[in-house]
């Protein structure tokens, strides 16, 4: 039946925000024809929300430390939003070279099996510092950055395998 999502991205400098997606997200793309590239992203997952109007949709990334990929963008002189605690995740956005911004949380709700998650619980420190601890199994290795996406194409028509490790 559905085989995977595809999302679509609009931009005032759609070639600025591709290669910032390409050189500094580091993701994984095939060339689809006039310069438009099409990238794999990490497993997604899909929620739906009430609202007073249809045909309203937002997209978002998700990291394991939004901090550190706070510093990493500030590395590189990419804007990003204070951290703000939605309560389901640790949320800022990243402004994209063509101007629009592009939401990247830390999760802390439950995730659909498969993904190989865990549901990220707070504790909070007496002071005003905030430590986000995620809680794993015995068994559970913790992951190391960087994170490695690795997208496979065969001949036109045939699917891309995308793998997140």
């Amino acid at each position: 039946m559905l085989i995977g999502a595809h999302s679509v991205i609009y931009s005032t400098n759609a070639d600025a925000d591709r290669a910032f997606l390409r050189d500094v997200l580091k993701l994984p793309n095939v060339e689809a024809g006039d310069g438009y590239l099409i990238f794999g992203l990490p497993p997604a997952e899909v929620a739906v929300h009430s609202s007073d109007k249809n045909d309203a949709h937002e997209l978002y990334l998700m990291c394991d430390d939004v901090e550190a990929l706070i510093a990493e963008m500030k590395q590189r002189d990419i804007g990003c939003t204070p951290v703000q605690d939605q309560g389901w995740g640790l949320l800022t956005r990243v402004t994209l070279p063509g101007g629009g911004t592009l939401g990247i949380y830390q999760p802390r709700h439950a995730r659909p099996s498969g993904h190989g998650s865990e549901v990220v619980e707070e504790s909070r420190k007496t002071s005003n510092e905030e430590t986000h601890k995620e809680k794993r199994p015995k068994n559970a290795q913790k992951r190391q950055r960087p994170i490695t996406l690795r997208l496979t194409c065969g001949h036109f028509g045939s699917q891309p395998q995308l793998e997140f490790n």
